[in-house]
């Protein structure tokens, strides 16, 4: 890896072997030793990390926590904590878990009928017992009642977990009838409370619908079930030398299916797109039961409505997904990381409009960090980032076919923008254990933010010569109530996502940040939501970003497809 500074190219990078602490889940284990399973699942999770896969590590410690937890409230009084386990449990620890969203939202339940034994037995006879889990107080369904930020929490007594799309239609055909509200659920990774019941809603997990059905390595089409891991399904598309267009940081746990039914947009929407122009074809089951095939071999299908689009970021409230189709792209075979500092977001948006003209083609990835952000992964997971800090960082990856080509053009261009003055140090590298560690500093910000105590995420969408402006203006708003205000996300495509952390949750701050935060948005004609949709959490904000009468129309879209209400009610739209 090639250091550059003062357009000196000789320092070089010197490799981290320190980047995870084992100390609070091996605490939480030893807290737990009553619990055998718990220990067994710790020896997999640890094996895991060893071998470098950070975010499986994550999720199923997310697991593990909730067990735990329960535990611990149940002998609370038997047991003393550690600091470092308070710190892991701060949102259980206070008051066992996150207060019901139903109580919390004041939130009235619709008109759904209740839930009775005779609606259980259906299920058991339709998917067999082992597939219909039940609340028996034993808080097994908490981690489908509960997101991932563990900040909303549903009171669903039932998850169904079908392996087929008749099964899905069978299903819905069945609680349309009773008119049971039902919550579509992927891998539950999403930031806005849209894939956890807000009240007593059917979970309806589609994690068994997780095969692969083909990939074509010449035309690059890859067909798949909605519950397949995305980090899944790529390594099976690079088997054929091919790589799923979208990447994110949940890519270990969230289910494509989820990413396209909100939008999702990821590191690489700079050069692949979004899943708008990706997705060739769906199948959906309707409210009714009624499956809509809408699969599709061709990236040119002229004929008629594009209906597909409308369940591309519909959040489970028109249809389920239950398969699809994407246009894979090819493996690029030269791959180079840049991460460089700047001193001013002036010197970011002359460096990204330097970027497009001397990189061009081969520019896949252009993100933002600031010196906030980068210190939250630095600081809470012990990382080492190549250089210095500086008020701003960019993330600069090109993807091409021929390397020496390719790092002739990106030492070009940092030449340039080190002349001009723009960039004052950074770090280029084209190995890929070097790649992944810079990449690391970048994806680990999300879950380091939360360990801050509790973090406030905001994803949004701003003109980009006022990408930035939200960030000092808010930290001036929230003033000492906050512990950390800061901006990091894709530049390329103009999407932020803006954090406010702090010590635990506050009401006050909450309240000090919305709606503050899309009236300024609002402001900048931008987007309330960039790329995590709007679930729950900001569905009385959509005003902010739709005109009146674009929300009147998508009510007139729901009531076409969806008449009872069944589907993820209480989410998108008030």
């Amino acid at each position: 890896m090639k250091i550059f500074r003062e357009n000196a190219f000789k320092i070089r990078f010197k490799k981290n072997s320190s980047y995870y602490s084992f100390s609070s889940l091996r605490g939480l284990i030893k807290l737990s030793k009553f619990n055998k399973v718990i220990k067994k699942i710790y020896k997999i999770v640890a094996s895991f990390i060893r071998r470098n896969y950070y975010y499986y590590y994550q999720y199923i410690y997310q697991l593990i926590t909730l067990v735990v937890c329960s535990r611990i409230m149940r002998f609370q009084s038997l047991l003393k904590f550690s600091n470092g386990v308070r710190n892991q449990c701060r949102m259980y620890m206070s008051s066992g878990l996150p207060e019901f969203t139903q109580k919390h939202y004041n939130v009235k339940r619709g008109n759904y009928a209740m839930l009775e034994d005779k609606d259980v037995n259906f299920f058991n006879s339709l998917m067999g017992g082992q597939y219909v889990l039940q609340d028996d107080g034993s808080d097994d369904l908490l981690r489908y009642n509960v997101d991932f930020l563990r900040g909303v929490r549903g009171d669903s007594k039932l998850v169904l977990r079908p392996g087929t799309t008749q099964e899905i239609s069978e299903i819905l055909k069945y609680c349309n009838k009773r008119h049971l509200a039902i919550c579509p659920q992927g891998g539950n990774t999403g930031l806005v409370g849209g894939a956890v019941p807000v009240c007593d809603e059917i979970i309806l997990s589609l994690a068994r619908l997780n095969k692969v059905l083909n990939i074509d390595e010449i035309t690059g089409i890859a067909s798949c079930e909605a519950g397949c891991i995305l980090e899944n399904l790529d390594a099976k598309a690079r088997e054929k030398n091919l790589i799923v267009p979208i990447d994110l940081g949940a890519k270990s746990s969230c289910h494509i299916g989820g990413n396209l039914s909100t939008n999702a947009g990821g590191l690489r929407v700079l050069r692949y797109g979004n899943l708008h122009g990706s997705v060739l074809g769906v199948e959906v089951v309707l409210a009714n039961g009624a499956i809509l095939d809408l699969m599709s071999n061709f990236k040119k299908d002229n004929t008629g409505y594009h209906l597909k689009h409308l369940f591309i970021g519909s959040e489970g409230t028109l249809g389920i997904v239950t398969k699809l189709a994407i246009l894979c792209q090819p493996v690029s075979s030269s791959v180079h990381v840049a991460f460089v500092g700047l001193n001013s977001f002036n010197s970011v948006l002359k460096t990204f409009a330097n970027a497009k003209r001397y990189l061009s083609e081969i520019l896949s990835a252009c993100e933002l960090i600031d010196a906030r952000a980068l210190d939250a992964s630095v600081s809470n997971y012990n990382l080492k980032s190549p250089i210095e800090q500086y008020p701003f960082h960019m993330l600069i990856e090109t993807s091409g076919s021929n390397g020496e080509h390719d790092s002739e053009k990106l030492n070009i261009f940092l030449q340039h923008c080190m002349d001009n003055g723009d960039v004052l140090n950074g770090t280029v590298t084209n190995e890929v254990g070097k790649i992944q560690q810079i990449w690391k500093l970048r994806e680990l910000i999300p879950t380091a933010l939360i360990k801050d105590g509790f973090c406030f995420k905001y994803d949004i969408s701003l003109p980009l010569r006022s990408f930035y402006d939200i960030v000092p203006v808010l930290e001036k708003h929230v003033g000492s109530m906050a512990k950390r205000v800061c901006g990091y996300g894709h530049l390329g495509d103009s999407n932020l996502h803006l954090n406010v952390s702090c010590d635990k949750y506050s009401r006050e701050l909450y309240e000090r940040i919305e709606p503050f935060i899309y009236e300024f948005t609002a402001k900048l004609k931008g987007s309330i939501s960039a790329e995590h949709g709007i679930g729950f959490t900001k569905k009385n904000y959509l005003k902010y970003s739709k005109s009146p009468e674009a929300i009147a129309m998508m009510r007139e879209v729901k009531k076409l497809l969806d008449p009872s209400g069944i589907l993820n009610p209480y989410k998108v739209l008030d």
